[in-house]
C-alpha cells in the first residue's frame, strides 16, 4: 500500500479534514468558553466597582473625617467579603488606597499605574483586562476599573477592582479537558470508520486492476461486480464489462476469421496447385487443359476479391478508403451486376422481378458502389432458395436514391440480425448456408453507403430478407433541377 496508492491519498485526505475539523471545534469551544467566564465575572467585578465608585464621589465631595474613615472601613468590608483587591487612584494615576482580601484599607501614595492603564480609563471612561492592572499574570485573574467625575464633571479618580478566581479558570480548564478527551475519542472512532470506509471504496478499483491484468494476460472472461453502492463505480464497472465483453467477441471474431481467411485461401490455392501440377505432369489430358484454364481463372479471381475485401476493411478501419466521387447512372450499374449473375440465377431457376427507373443518376464512386450492390447480390444469389424469388428496386425518394433488395429463403434470425453488419461477423454455421467467407461483405457495404452519406438497413421475417439503403442523387437530377 504505497504512499501513492488512491487509499493512501483518500485516507490521508479523510485525517487532514477530520483532525482539522476538530482542532477548529475544540478551539472554539475554549474560546468561547474563556470569553463566557471572562464575561460572566467581568459583569460581577462592574457591579462592585460601580457601587465603590459611588461611594468615592461622596467621599470625594466631602472634608468630614469620619465619612473618610466609614470609607475606609466600607472599602475594606468589600475587599474581604468579596475577596478582591481594592485600587484608588488620583487622575494621574498615583494609588490612594488599597484594600485587601484580608479586609485592611490603607493608603499607598507611593505607588502608580502605568500610564496605558491611566490613559485607557481617560479616553473610554472604564478599564477590563484578564491581569492585574497591565502586569503579566495567569489566566484566572481578572480586573476592572471605572472613573470617578466631580461636581465639574472632570475625572477627579479612578477605582479599580482585582480579583483571582481559580474556580471560574478550573470550570474552563476542566470543560476544555473533558472536550479534548471526547474530540480525541471521536478522532479515533472517526480514523477508524474512515479506515474501512477507504478500503471500502478501494476495494472495486482494485478487483477493476486486477481484471485489466486478466484482460492484459489474454483472459476475457472475467468480470466486475456493477452493485458497488456507488454510482460512478458502478458506472465505471459496467463500461469495464462492456469493454471486456467487446474485446471477447472480438477476440472471437478474429479467431474466427483468421481460421475462416485461412480455410478460404487454402482451397482455391490448392485447388489451383492441383490443377497446374495436373498440367506439368500430364495428368490432365491436353483437350481438356481448356476446362481447367477456366477454373484457375475463376479461383484466382475469387482469390483476388477476398483480398480486394481485407484490404478494402483495412483502409475503412484506419480511414483511408477514398472516394473519387461522380454522376453515373445507377440502374444501369445494377443491371450490369445483374447481368453477371445469369449462370447461377438460372441455375437455381429464380424469379427476377426488376423494378429500377430508367437513367437514375446518382452521385457517388462507381467502383465502390459496384462492390456494394455485388456484395448484395451475391448474398441474395446465395442464400435465396431453389425456384424462389428475387426482387430488386431503384427510385428516386427527394433528394435520394434508394435501392432495395430482396430474397426468399430462410431468412436471418433476430439474435443475428443486429450483428450482420459488423465486421468479423458470421451466423451460425451449423445452420447457415455459408460454409465459407470471412465475414466482411457486409461490413464493407455498410461503410461504403455511410461514407456516401447514405443510410443501410435490413430485415427478415423468417421467410425472406430485404435489405435497403439510400444514395444522394446527381444535382441534375434533383426534382426542379434542368435536364
Amino acid at each position: 500500500m504505497g504512499k501513492h496508492s488512491f487509499f493512501f491519498k483518500n485516507y490521508v485526505t479523510h485525517l487532514i479534514l477530520i483532525v482539522c475539523a476538530f482542532a477548529v471545534a475544540g478551539g472554539v469551544f475554549h474560546y468561547q468558553m474563556s470569553n463566557y467566564a471572562l464575561a460572566s465575572k467581568q459583569a460581577e467585578l462592574r457591579t462592585t466597582v460601580q457601587s465603590l465608585a459611588e461611594q468615592t464621589r461622596l467621599m470625594l465631595g466631602t472634608d468630614s473625617e469620619i465619612i473618610q474613615q466609614i470609607y475606609m472601613i466600607s472599602i475594606g468590608t468589600v475587599a474581604k467579603e468579596d475577596a478582591i483587591t481594592v485600587y484608588v487612584t488620583d487622575p494621574n494615576g498615583s494609588i490612594q488606597v488599597i484594600a485587601g482580601p484580608d479586609g485592611l484599607a490603607t493608603t499607598a501614595p507611593d505607588y502608580r499605574l502605568s500610564q496605558e492603564v491611566v490613559q485607557q480609563v481617560h479616553r473610554t471612561g472604564s478599564y477590563a483586562e484578564v491581569g492585574r492592572l497591565g502586569m503579566m499574570d495567569d489566566n484566572s485573574s481578572y480586573t476592572v476599573g471605572t472613573g470617578v467625575t466631580g461636581p465639574d464633571n472632570q475625572l477627579s479618580a479612578m477605582v479599580f477592582v482585582y480579583t483571582k478566581d481559580a474556580a471560574a479558570a478550573d470550570m474552563v480548564r476542566h470543560s476544555t479537558q473533558t472536550l479534548m478527551l471526547i474530540l480525541l475519542i471521536t478522532l479515533a472512532v472517526a480514523l477508524i470508520l474512515s479506515f474501512i470506509l477507504s478500503q471500502h471504496m478501494t476495494r472495486p478499483l482494485k478487483v477493476i486492476a486486477g481484471a485489466a491484468k486478466e484482460f492484459a494476460a489474454g483472459n476475457f472472461e472475467v468480470r466486475v461486480p456493477e452493485d458497488n453502492h456507488c454510482y460512478e463505480i458502478d458506472e465505471l464497472a459496467v463500461s469495464f464489462n462492456n469493454m471486456a465483453r467487446d474485446l471477447n467477441q472480438l477476440e472471437e471474431l478474429t479467431r474466427g476469421f483468421i481460421s475462416n481467411v485461412s480455410h478460404e485461401f487454402k482451397t482455391p490455392m490448392t485447388t489451383i496447385g492441383g490443377f497446374v501440377d495436373g498440367m506439368i505432369d500430364g495428368t490432365i489430358p491436353a483437350g481438356q487443359r481448356d476446362k481447367y484454364l477456366h477454373i484457375i481463372a475463376e479461383e484466382s479471381r475469387r482469390l483476388s476479391r477476398m483480398v480486394g475485401r481485407m484490404l478494402d476493411a483495412a483502409k475503412i478501419q484506419s480511414g483511408e478508403l477514398i472516394l473519387n466521387p461522380a454522376p453515373f447512372d445507377f440502374s444501369e450499374m445494377t443491371t450490369q451486376i445483374l447481368l453477371s449473375f445469369e449462370q447461377k440465377i438460372e441455375k437455381k431457376q429464380l424469379e427476377v422481378n426488376c423494378e429500377m427507373d430508367d437513367r437514375l443518376i446518382v452521385m457517388g464512386d462507381r467502383d465502390h458502389l459496384y462492390r456494394a450492390v455485388y456484395n448484395l447480390v451475391d448474398n441474395a444469389v446465395k442464400f435465396i432458395n431453389p425456384n424462389g424469388c428475387l426482387r430488386l428496386r431503384a427510385h428516386p425518394d427527394g433528394k435520394f436514391c434508394t435501392f432495395s433488395i430482396r430474397n426468399t429463403g430462410a431468412g436471418i434470425s433476430a439474435e443475428d440480425l443486429p450483428h450482420v453488419f459488423d465486421r468479423f461477423y458470421k451466423a451460425d454455421r451449423s445452420r447457415s448456408m455459408d460454409k465459407t467467407g470471412a465475414g466482411l461483405g457486409l461490413y464493407i457495404v455498410k461503410n461504403i453507403i455511410n461514407l456516401h452519406g447514405g443510410e443501410i438497413s435490413v430485415s427478415s421475417n423468417g421467410g425472406a430478407t430485404e435489405f435497403e439503403f439510400t444514395l444522394p442523387l446527381a444535382p441534375q437530377q434533383l426534382p426542379g433541377s434542368k435536364q
